[in-house]
């Protein structure tokens, strides 16, 4: 280590830039020292871009921090430029970055460009030149204490947060669907605006857009004259450039948005909420794939803020928090929950026998006249997992399933009297053959939403039926009113309806939980309670029927209304089979050779195992590692250890790897 001075240091205070730079290499992973040129010295600081000289190419990074010294022993390469004179790279959110980068064994530039969007100029300029608003004096509004009051702990939760605290909990809301009552927008309104009381921001994550639509909303409403800041990339790079800087520059102390906005750099933040902590769709898929839930915990660890993780389906992970006393559970008692909830049925083989042969059909005869009744009274919900019309179809034959004969793709048909039609690349097939018996006839071995809502508009020929998903030809719904209709929609895609559905269905239920995946049943569960909830309670006569075979155990848990139950026993059977999250587990892929080489290097913790490899595709094989969670830094510390060794020795084939892999 030696100190920077003399002609080299040219008079400047902390003449040494410690810089990340954007390369994709993991055996530079780490951040390189550069010198500040005078001229530089006042707009080089840390947290903003720069660009500088790095393997004889220019790259962009960012500035870390200045120091006086370095460890390099020849003279440092002077940074050439600096893009923006703006910090975007705040200190908290660097750490972070770092800390993510560690969790999932990736590099920090990988999450840097996940935190930090592209710059876009003229936004950042036109934003840094408006006047910042005045916000002497503004507090925020004042919400009476009534969302709270259904849950066991729920309003001690909310004063400590105007307390200033820090108080974390995994909340499960209740359905609430009378005119003018809270309901778990305004609960979450609630605890935002004791937070910012407190004098501290606010930072509220969602899986969809529809869902920071919904919030957003919502803030606005319960928090007059407090700006709130929708963060999404799909807004566009000029848009979300902008609410970006609203945020940094402390214009906004309210954030709602998807995934990246689980790194918005909040000032003072107080409070952190993630909605539906279980969808999958919060996880990131580009590398190092961070899940926004993990991302989250690890900020609120750091910055010292308060939790809430919510949704109407407790996740395993969440239930993982309470049971280590991370965090405290927030539920309604057992006779909120009747009052609240809808009447759920699950009718088995033995309920249906009376039907004689009819109960076997996809609906049986008690859910067509559960369905007759409900519309006397309002809309009804039918939840179908797949979109399209027969997505998957199967010789009439043989049954083997039918196939492209180019892609070798599941076919599909699009409606009535259509050609099959490859779900892969797209190629009809006019001319289709069984390859097993030569049949040229096609069965259903899936029902789709358009199909099914074609089916339902036989049999109500005088009930509108709509149409809901992102593959139906109106797209996603968002609210349908109290009058009699039918709607048909895919999971996430169920509109709300005023006032509540009377019923619902939810078909083809092994569809989802019968799946041969790790998260098939707290998956299934998830998506039955968020189309359950839409529906009335069951002293307004809100009645739900899941169909096709479910899963015994979600099914009850949908009955009995206990979410929280359901990720407990998940929870302890994960735990006595060492599955995750009860273990720190990866999956590592690509071809034999790459693989092989990285393990040869990986260096495993205590208790560490490799388990595979196993052919995955047609070139790829994978293995799985695994260590006890009290291991895990260690093992994704050596498995970033072992991919930096492969590059610095320039192995050929790329290895993927993924810590908490969603398919084992």
């Amino acid at each position: 280590m030696r100190t920077v001075s003399g002609a080299e240091a040219a008079g400047v205070a902390l003449p040494v830039a410690r810089v990340a730079v954007d390369v994709p290499l993991p055996h530079l992973d780490r951040p390189f020292d550069y010198r500040v040129p005078p001229e530089l010295d006042d707009a080089a600081q840390p947290g903003t871009r720069v660009s500088v000289r790095f393997a004889g190419k220019e790259r962009s990074g960012f500035v870390l921090e200045r120091v006086a010294t370095t460890d390099h022993h020849g003279a440092l390469v002077p940074i050439r430029r600096v893009v923006s004179n703006l910090p975007v790279l705040t200190p908290e959110i660097a750490a972070l970055c770092r800390a993510v980068a560690d969790r999932y064994a990736g590099t920090l530039m990988d999450v840097v460009r996940l935190a930090v969007p592209p710059r876009h100029a003229t936004t950042e300029k036109a934003v840094l030149e408006a006047a910042a608003p005045d916000r002497t004096g503004m507090t925020a509004a004042h919400i009476p204490g009534t969302a709270w009051d259904d849950y066991v702990g729920g309003p001690a939760y909310v004063r400590r947060l105007a307390a200033g605290e820090s108080p974390r909990a995994v909340w499960s809301p209740l359905p609430r669907h009378e005119a003018d009552a809270p309901d778990r927008l305004a609960a979450i309104a609630e605890a935002a605006a004791a937070t910012l009381t407190s004098g501290r921001g606010v930072l509220v994550v969602a899986p969809a857009a529809r869902d920071v639509e919904e919030l957003t909303e919502a803030l606005k409403a319960a928090l007059p004259g407090e700006p709130v800041v929708a963060l999404q990339a799909d807004h566009g790079p000029s848009r979300r450039y902008r609410a970006f800087l609203q945020v940094l520059t402390g214009r906004a102390r309210v954030v709602v948005g998807t995934r990246a906005a689980a790194f918005a750099p909040v000032r003072r933040l107080g409070l952190i909420v993630c909605w539906d902590d279980g969808d999958d769709v919060l996880a990131e898929p580009r590398s190092p794939y961070p899940h926004a839930r993990e991302v989250l915990t690890l900020r609120a660890a750091q910055e010292q803020a308060g939790v809430l993780l919510a949704s109407w389906a407790r996740s395993v992970e969440s239930a993982l928090l309470v049971a280590s006393g991370w965090a405290h559970s927030v539920a309604a008692s057992r006779a909120t929950v009747r009052e609240r909830a809808p009447r759920v049925e699950a009718p088995g083989d033995v309920d249906l026998a009376r039907e004689g042969p009819a109960a076997g059909a996809r609906i049986p005869r008690p859910a067509w006249e559960l369905v007759r009744k409900a519309l006397e009274h309002g809309p009804v919900l039918v939840q179908v997992p797949r979109a399209g019309y027969l997505p998957v179809v199967a010789c009439q034959r043989c049954r083997e399933p039918a196939r492209c004969r180019e892609c070798h793709g599941p076919l599909q048909l699009a409606g009535r009297g259509g050609v099959p039609t490859c779900r892969w690349c797209g190629r009809p097939d006019r001319t289709w053959a069984c390859p097993t018996c030569r049949g040229t006839e096609l069965r259903a071995r899936r029902v789709g939403s358009a199909r099914t809502a074609e089916e339902l508009g036989r049999a109500f020929p005088k009930v509108p039926v709509v149409l809901s998903g992102a593959r139906a030809d109106h797209g996603v719904v968002r609210e349908v009113d109290d009058r009699p209709r039918v709607v048909v929609a895919t999971p996430g895609a169920e509109p709300v309806a005023r006032g509540g559905y009377q019923g619902a269905l939810l078909l083809d239920a092994a569809a989802v939980s019968g799946r041969q995946e790790l998260d098939a049943e707290p998956e299934a569960l998830r998506r039955w309670m968020a189309a359950a909830a839409l529906v009335r309670p069951a002293s307004a006569g809100g009645r739900v029927m899941l169909l096709g075979d479910p899963a015994p155990v979600p099914a009850q848990a949908l009955v009995r209304w206990d979410p929280a139950g359901f990720a407990e026993r998940e929870l302890a059977q994960r735990q006595e089979l060492r599955l995750p999250p009860a273990s720190r587990m990866a999956a590592v892929r690509g071809t034999s050779r790459a693989v092989a080489g990285l393990l040869r290097h990986l260096e495993l913790p205590d208790g560490g195992e490799v388990l595979g490899p196993v052919p995955w595709s047609q070139d790829e094989v994978q293995a799985l590692v695994r260590s006890d969670l009290a291991q895990g830094a260690r093992l994704t510390r050596a498995l970033a250890v072992a991919a930096a060794v492969r590059s610095a020795h320039k192995e050929p084939d790329p290895v993927r790897i993924q810590v908490d892999p969603p398919e084992l």
